[in-house]
């Protein structure tokens, strides 16, 4: 197994068991997970959910998420306010422009209801399992273009394929920024009971290094990382007013509400 993030070799790194616990009948026929680590980046991922069909995959996604809405479990959902909350900052401070901006793979619209709701800002949605055709502001496949902002709620660590990276990225416009909130750490840990290893659905597990790649491939140039909204945003270019804006708000709110970096923020060490 190659590293969808750098093309370098992958070796075994541990096995988890599903046989016990909240979600061992979702994986009553798989029952253990094989995880490779890459030897250069250290970005991890699932061989067991690579080699899963596309059927069993929707199949497990679409229990998972049932079994979520159905039970109390110690899983945290992201933290929405706290993301509307950043993206209209930095919509305040001319930082981002969310008009017309894309909610890839938003679910049930629960981000864009907040920002409408309390922020009077609109961003479109487009999730290719959970569709309403209620809801306006949802796209259809056919209607996806380019974006001055892409954004992404715990979409990075349930990728299996690099071309699914790289479709999300595709639709950020020219001089566009991209939106993504994940886990991202210095090593993952070789431990089966690592709490981000224990959704059956979670099959991509990136590093600090991973990331700074896919930003490099990607021609992103600095970020930004709101550590209440546990989220980064990537820019290709306008880096020294993105610089002076991150030190503007934080003066005015005096605090480090927001970290600045050329490159990736490794804010988690």
């Amino acid at each position: 197994m190659k590293c969808l993030v750098c093309d370098n070799k992958m070796a075994f790194f541990l096995r988890k068991s599903f046989d016990q616990g909240d979600f061992s009948l979702l994986m009553q026929d798989i029952k253990v997970v094989e995880y490779h680590k890459c030897d250069f980046c250290g970005f991890v991922a699932s061989e067991t959910h690579f080699k899963m069909s596309e059927e069993r995959w929707f199949v497990l996604n679409k229990e998972f998420h049932h079994f979520l809405e159905t039970q109390e479990t110690g899983i945290n959902q992201p933290p929405y306010l706290f993301q509307a909350n950043f993206l209209n900052v930095l919509k305040t401070n001319l930082v981002l422009n969310l008009d017309g901006g894309l909610d890839y793979a938003g679910g049930l619209g629960t981000l864009t209801k907040v920002l409408r709701k309390y922020f009077g800002l609109e961003l479109l949605v487009f999730d290719p399992y959970v569709m309403d055709e209620n809801e306006g502001f949802y796209l259809g496949r056919q209607d996806l273009g380019s974006f001055d902002l892409v954004l992404n709620s715990a979409l990075f660590e349930h990728l299996r394929f690099r071309d699914q990276f790289d479709e999300l990225n595709s639709l950020v416009s020219r001089t566009g920024c991209l939106a993504i909130h994940t886990l991202v750490c210095e090593s993952i840990p070789q431990d089966e009971n690592w709490f981000y290893f224990e959704p059956p659905v979670h099959c991509s597990f990136h590093t600090n290094k991973s990331m700074q790649i896919l930003m490099d491939q990607w021609g992103y140039k600095g970020s930004i990382y709101c550590p209440s909204a546990k989220m980064w945003v990537l820019f290709k270019d306008n880096l020294r007013h993105v610089e002076s804006s991150v030190l503007s708000i934080n003066s005015e709110f005096q605090t480090d509400y927001l970290y600045y970096k050329e490159g990736f923020v490794d804010y988690w060490k």
